[in-house]
């Protein structure tokens, strides 16, 4: 079984006991406010979600769970590669975990999955998601209108792309 752990973290596959954790936080509007979906509003949606992250063939992406002291506070992860992606519960917001999960799944997408880049969908709107990526060293490479229907609402997107000989550079120890 495959599991990061950084200093605060584990990252670890989903399972169908991840149900009510991962319910809370799609359900959640301050959560999904900038997602791809509107909140969840049944179970089964979750449920049907979640199986599509523990579905996920190894060689075309990996999503992960994080805990924090035992407690599943989000996912990162590639589900299918090259993008990135990421949602954590809103109570834990501000604490830095997102980018600490997030350096974990880069080191792994460069250095064991050798992939050249890894790309991000952000609404324009998620100045948040914007400012996080930002500072793990993605930059802008376009920007496109009316790309996600999610409810009623058109949303457009901005995206963003890190190479890997970026993220090797900005990472030498």
């Amino acid at each position: 079984m495959i599991e990061i752990r950084t200093e605060r973290l584990r990252l670890r596959p989903a399972t169908a006991a991840d149900l009510p954790s991962i319910h809370s936080i799609l359900s959640d509007p301050r959560a999904t406010a900038y997602w791809s979906t509107p909140p969840h509003q049944y179970l089964e949606q979750s449920r049907a979600w979640l199986r599509g992250m523990i579905d996920i063939p190894a060689d075309e992406g990996e999503d992960f769970v994080v805990e924090q002291d035992g407690r599943v506070i989000g996912k990162a992860g590639l589900y299918r590669f090259p993008e990135i992606g990421f949602i954590f519960n809103p109570e834990m917001w501000g604490r830095g975990f997102a980018a600490e999960a997030l350096r974990a799944v880069l080191d792994r997408a460069f250095n064991l999955h050798g992939l050249a880049f890894v790309e991000a969908d952000v609404d324009p709107r998620n100045e948040a998601a914007l400012k996080l990526l930002a500072r793990l060293g993605f930059r802008e490479s376009g920007r496109k209108e009316r790309t996600w229907l999610v409810g009623e609402e058109w949303c457009d997107s901005v995206y963003l792309r890190l190479s890997r000989a970026d993220w090797l550079k900005q990472n030498r120890i």
